[in-house]
């Protein structure tokens, strides 16, 4: 199942069904395999810059990304092989083993625009808008306990004002 998020063939006045031509049909179709094959080809891009051998049958990239990130191998490989996206929770997953916002992903998938995702201040809380602590990123990302120490060790290097 290929989830963009295109308008659906529903009940339409006096609960009938609509429908939509062939050729809507198809161009629909060819929307999603364009944003299934581009999204595609960057998850790639990135599953290779992480150090997933995902090129050789027997070098496990797929698996050891699926495991890492928590998710169903066959998820991974019909991405991989597009064949469909990934659902939200797959999605927001692999962002996190990627090291990639979520709002990118879902951006990148065509899922959403970013007219649907703003960023307020360019990326920066707004003026009375509580800034996030490296302990409350490393919780929120799920990083495990016994490297949260470490996590907001470093994080605090790239915070403005560290030495």
């Amino acid at each position: 199942m290929i989830g963009t998020l295109l308008p659906r063939r529903g009940l339409g006045e006096g609960g009938r069904m609509r429908t939509g031509s062939r050729a809507e049909a198809r161009a629909e179709q060819e929307v999603r395999t364009t944003d299934l094959e581009e999204f595609a080809g960057w998850v790639e891009d990135l599953v290779r810059a992480r150090g997933y051998d995902i090129d050789n049958p027997r070098g496990g990239g797929r698996s050891k990304l699926a495991d890492d990130a928590g998710v169903h191998r066959a998820a991974v490989g019909r991405l991989l092989q597009r064949q469909s996206m990934p659902d939200l929770e797959t999605t927001r997953r692999l962002a996190a083993v990627l090291g990639v916002p979520l709002r990118d992903m879902l951006i990148r998938s065509g899922r959403l625009t970013e007219d649907d995702l703003p960023l307020s201040g360019g990326g920066r809380p707004a003026d009375g808008e509580a800034r996030l602590s490296p302990e409350e990123a490393a919780r929120r990302m799920g990083v495990p306990p016994e490297l949260r120490a470490l996590f907001v060790k470093v994080a605090r290097q790239f915070l403005p004002g560290s030495a």
